[in-house]
């Protein structure tokens, strides 16, 4: 087994091609076939695999969970402000892990395929994940 983590630089709210920092952090890694366990440690920010060529895809996640879960009246947990709430939503709605082949030492994405940081705060700081990998 091999595991590291990654710390991201700090992202604007919205959805990030992270594909290529995931990549990099397997540089190191001695196994050349089989599973990556992605896991981010935060709960106002979400990991998923989407499109990996046309930013509009990006652009239109964010407009959709945006619209969807955004500054509702009846949120009560709002300390950190008005993006708190929303922020753990879409974290639950998308998930913090993604699992992913290993093959020959690279991830084992479809060619339209890329591993996005969903970013849910305005005033987030750098984000952490846990690369794990596992295999022969």
């Amino acid at each position: 087994m091999f595991q590291k983590s990654v710390r991201l630089r700090t992202y604007p709210r919205g959805f990030h091609l992270i594909t290529h920092e995931i990549e990099h952090s397997l540089k190191e890694c001695p196994i050349r076939n089989g599973i990556v366990h992605l896991f981010i440690k935060h709960t106002s920010a979400s990991l998923s695999i989407n499109e990996n060529a046309d930013p509009s895809v990006r652009a239109d996640m964010e407009a959709f969970f945006s619209e969807n879960c955004d500054a509702k009246s009846y949120f009560i947990h709002t300390d950190e402000g008005e993006d708190d709430m929303p922020a753990h939503l879409k974290s639950a709605l998308l998930g913090v892990s993604v699992t992913v082949p290993l093959t020959e030492g690279r991830l084992n994405l479809g060619t339209w395929q890329g591993i996005y940081l969903g970013e849910h705060r305005e005033h987030a700081s750098g984000r952490e994940i846990v690369v794990t990998v596992m295999g022969e």
